[in-house]
């Protein structure tokens, strides 16, 4: 018994070990994207052959960082429960949970991924964030003529832009974009 809690007492440090690594690296490569391994070492406050260890290579610890932050991200909408909450209140707490992860691991978010896993994720959550706009339109928060692929597009798009604020907090960030999706910034008059 006594081993059995010494190597989840290991693996818990070692996660720990990994997600300070991770942190660190999030932080220092937001600031200067070809920051070196003993940079991110000593912001993480370990040793560079501990962050070596971790990571085989810069590469390997820039992919990690993107599995951290998508897996991040899918958490973020997962918990909103889009699926059985109202639309309106769905649509407020995934777009404060994603700013979240956006703001705090926007280096990760920002890059490129090749990675078939991370891609999935992505896939899985604008499959959700359709069926929630879908949702949005049936109960009339969304106009009916109004392409919800189209709204979900404009959606991350003032996502992406409000992640790139400096000074608000997610909460009164996602306050203002869900405002701005639902009644946009101009009058009544259209181009007619």
């Amino acid at each position: 018994m006594e081993a059995i809690q010494q190597g989840r007492a290991l693996r818990s440090d070692a996660e720990r070990t990994v997600r300070t690594i991770l942190e660190a690296a999030e932080r220092v490569l937001s600031k200067n994207p070809s920051a070196s391994m003993e940079q991110i070492a000593e912001a993480a406050g370990v040793a560079r052959t501990t962050v070596h260890r971790r990571f085989a290579s810069r590469d390997a610890l820039v992919s990690a960082m993107e599995g951290w932050a998508t897996r991040q991200f899918a958490a973020a909408v997962e918990s909103a429960n889009p699926e059985t909450t109202p639309p309106l209140v769905a649509l407020y707490q995934v777009t404060a949970s994603v700013l979240r992860v956006k703001i705090d691991w926007g280096f990760a978010m920002s890059r490129a991924s090749s990675d078939p896993e991370v891609a999935r994720v992505h896939s899985e959550v604008e499959d959700r964030c359709d069926q929630l706009f879908r949702k949005a339109q049936a109960t009339g928060l969304l106009r009916a003529d109004v392409d919800p692929e189209w709204a979900r597009r404009v959606y991350y798009a003032l996502i992406h832009e409000a992640a790139q604020s400096q000074g608000d907090d997610a909460d009164t960030l996602a306050t203002l974009l869900v405002d701005t999706l639902l009644r946009g910034v101009g009058t009544d008059r259209g181009l007619g």
